[in-house]
């Protein structure tokens, strides 16, 4: 929608709250642009851009800090399940997180987020900070809501959770070839193939999600009659969805190469977005401080 302002970032400063390789990041958050514009984001009418270029984004963070309590922080189900995860990395970048979220939401006024369901919490964490700031400095800051899509929870491979580039082997990546794409598809965890849609377990629940994603919901209809009846024969199941999913990502495969072939016109799309960003970061940024007295 032309009318909408639309902007899509990198969060690579996200990154560094958890354990990171270096060179990695610097190589995937340009990474991230090139699959953004694959997929067929134009940056005439969007903004792309990568969080660290755009300091606006750590100061309101920090100025958010001043309305959110450290108890708040500490009971998100998402920082728990991080310190579970990474228990010697329980740092305060950590705990800010959601704080460096909201501020990449409001920082842009935005009423819209295109992100997963699991993002939620972090999402109402927004709301609270835009309301507190609101009743406290009179800022204007609206209170964002999900913008939800087919896709805003992909599963996780391995049959429980969600799909995850930092979980080796939950996910498919978007350069995968077929034949990758096929050798994810047999470690996903299964069934004798016949039983009941309700006791269904959840990896076959997984595997019928992405056929419909990818085939429809006429295919996944079909599965899953043959699961109640003659049996899924799961061997032609993901051998179908891989060329499925693969049919899917070869026209934004075959764009990336032309992207990579093609650096200028990349680094042109970040320091340009970056610019756009920033023009409007630093506007918002300075209503706040006025507001705050600073």
């Amino acid at each position: 929608d032309q009318a909408i302002d639309t902007f899509f970032m990198v969060a690579d400063v996200h990154t560094i709250t958890t354990p990171y390789d270096i060179d990695e990041l610097r190589v995937n958050r340009r990474e991230v642009i090139v699959d953004y514009l694959a997929a067929g984001l134009d940056p005439e009418r969007s903004t792309l851009f990568l969080q660290s270029m755009v300091g606006e984004h750590l100061e309101l963070a920090f100025l958010f800090s001043s309305v959110m309590s450290i108890a708040r922080m500490q009971h998100l189900p998402t920082f728990k399940d991080k310190i579970k995860q990474y228990p010697d990395h329980a740092t305060m970048a950590l705990l800010n997180y959601p704080l460096l979220m909201a501020s990449d939401i409001l920082l842009y006024k935005a009423n819209l987020v295109p992100v997963g369901i699991d993002q939620e919490p972090h999402l109402e964490i927004a709301r609270q900070i835009a309301r507190k700031m609101n009743e406290a400095y009179d800022t204007d800051f609206p209170e964002p809501t999900r913008f939800a899509t087919k896709g805003e929870y992909v599963p996780s491979l391995q049959g429980t959770g969600k799909m995850s580039k930092s979980v080796e082997g939950s996910y498919i990546s978007l350069t995968d070839t077929e034949a990758e794409i096929l050798e994810r598809l047999k470690a996903a965890p299964t069934d004798g193939g016949t039983g009941t849609v309700e006791t269904m377990p959840q990896g076959v629940k997984n595997l019928l999600q992405f056929v419909e994603l990818f085939s429809g919901a006429d295919k996944r209809a079909e599965y899953a009659s043959q699961y109640e009846g003659t049996g899924i024969r799961y061997g032609d199941l993901k051998k179908e969805l891989a060329a499925s999913i693969f049919a899917e990502l070869q026209p934004l495969q075959e764009k990336r190469q032309e992207l990579i072939a093609n650096p200028k016109f990349v680094d042109e799309v970040i320091t340009t977005g970056a610019a756009k960003a920033q023009a409007v970061a630093r506007k918002t940024l300075n209503e706040v401080k006025e507001k705050m007295g600073l």
